[in-house]
């Protein structure tokens, strides 16, 4: 591809692959989404890097895993104090810049300092914070805090359009960001549109199972009646269907303008979502200890440019969002050494009619602070430093992973081959500096720096949940349950 492909890059906030109708799902109103991948490409198999916002977006950007950017937790930090958390670090949109790319953002940027436009952006329309209401969202316009009248999701929309607008005589490439806050949490009816709400109020939300809570459940996430639950999930998916309708206006523009032919447009989310699955509403940090369940860390990714791309492509191998970088800067023919090792691989030629790699032996790894987790086709293992709970899943037979087998005699030999390649995958590419097993995050936040490059302060919030983890607890109930004398 020539350096003068455009690029769109949609990215949702907490939207798990299982809520759009092109993976399955026959709740969710999404026909703009399910088209784009009917005319380019979907992926079955993609993971986040962290199933956390902060973290999972860094690695987004930068190609490098949380132990290599610093970023652990999602940032509890918005004033304009606030660390640049990226800083001195390569992303892609920061190449793109580089090379000519006028470069813009409208929506949640969540990385620190969102009151100064960085990382190569030029336009920068940007929540203040990480999230929150849907109606006066706190919004830094060109560096002016304003309280953003309209509905975020269609304010974030009708910027990303005046941004094409703005340019649509220029000869420069492109590159815009839309980052919709939706369809994060608030999901109360004075959050959304009554005519989205609408469109689900007779809708029984069947794609969320009805499950016991799950016993690592934390207070803090949602718990209610079944009339509490389904007015939630018309929230939920009224905000799916407001992303939905916002992507079409921009792809009409695009195609107005003339340049839907010259853009490649990437659509994903930046981390899972558990709507009920596995007995929580939440995500990585839904559950303490941190979990990494499928819906957690699986996400939709969809790639397509008109003319370009061939349409109806399922690819099912497994991919991950830290392979974002290396592939969008090959595509645009951009040349780019990185100062260090990262961990992705461009997927590049995949899309222009390769085949692609099904191979078992393929591996994907995530990590959330103490919490690694290393998968391939059939198998699942999860760590958490330093002493556990661990578990391990047979994916193959075992999809909605419902059977921990890590003590299972039978299959200490699988335990002990997973451990081996995810310890040392970790150690090729994580910096000691800022090493996420040495981190104590409890999925409460993060304010400064991480390890030594924070002086080792203390950055780490925990929740006030009387189910907050500790490994010393866990211990103290198998030890009860075994007839363990303990010696404390």
């Amino acid at each position: 591809m020539n350096k003068k492909t455009n690029i769109l890059f949609i990215l949702t906030d907490d939207q798990g692959y299982w809520s759009l109708g092109s993976y399955g799902n026959r709740d969710v109103i999404s026909p703009t989404l399910d088209k784009l991948a009917e005319e380019g490409a979907r992926f079955e198999n993609c993971f986040c890097v962290s199933p956390v916002c902060s973290p999972a977006r860094a690695s987004i950007f930068t190609g490098r895993i949380p132990s290599q950017h610093g970023v652990h937790d999602w940032l509890d930090e918005h004033h304009k104090d606030t660390v640049e958390y990226l800083k001195g670090q390569d992303t892609f949109v920061k190449v793109l810049s580089e090379n000519g790319y006028r470069c813009c953002l409208s929506g949640k940027w969540h990385l620190g300092n969102s009151a100064e436009i960085q990382q190569g952006f030029s336009e920068w329309y940007v929540h203040e914070k990480g999230g929150g209401p849907y109606y006066n969202a706190p919004m830094y316009k060109d560096g002016v805090l304003i309280e953003e009248p309209k509905y975020i999701t269609d304010a974030t929309t009708d910027y990303g359009i005046e941004f094409l607008e703005k340019y649509a005589e220029s000869d420069e490439p492109f590159y815009l960001s839309l980052h919709y806050t939706a369809p994060h949490a608030p999901w109360g009816p004075e959050h959304h549109p009554k005519e989205l709400l609408d469109l689900y109020k007779d809708c029984k939300f069947e794609s969320c199972p009805r499950e016991d809570y799950h016993p690592w459940k934390i207070r803090e996430t949602f718990e209610g009646t079944e009339e509490e639950r389904l007015a939630i999930l018309r929230g939920y998916f009224g905000a799916i269907t407001g992303v939905d309708r916002g992507v079409q206006k921009v792809i009409d523009k695009l195609e107005e303008l003339g340049k839907l032919e010259d853009t490649l447009i990437i659509f994903t989310s930046d981390n899972g979502m558990n709507m009920g699955h596995h007995g929580i509403f939440g995500k990585g940090n839904g559950t303490s200890p941190l979990n990494m369940f499928e819906t957690s860390v699986k996400i939709p990714m969809i790639v397509s440019h008109k003319n370009h791309i061939a349409g109806g492509k399922v690819f099912k191998g497994l991919y991950s969002h830290y392979d974002i970088m290396p592939t969008i800067l090959e595509y645009v023919g951009i040349d780019y050494k990185s100062p260090i090792a990262l961990p992705g691989k461009s997927f590049c030629e995949v899309l222009t009619g390769g085949k692609e790699n099904e191979e078992k032996d393929v591996v994907v790894f995530d990590e959330y602070g103490p919490v690694r987790m290393i998968r391939n086709r059939e198998w699942k293992y999860i760590h958490r430093y330093p002493f556990g709970p661990h578990e391990l899943y047979c994916l193959a037979e075992d999809p909605d992973e419902k059977v921990n087998l890590i003590d299972d005699e039978k299959y200490q030999y699988k335990v002990r081959e997973m451990r081996m390649r995810l310890e040392k995958w970790f150690i090729k590419y994580v910096n000691p500096e800022i090493d996420g097993a040495r981190e104590p995050v409890f999925g409460a936040g993060q304010k400064g720096l991480a390890g030594i490059w924070g002086d080792g302060n203390t950055v780490y919030q925990r929740y006030e949940s009387d189910l907050i983890f500790t490994c010393d607890n866990v211990l103290k109930e198998r030890d009860k349950n075994e007839k363990i004398e303990r010696v404390d």
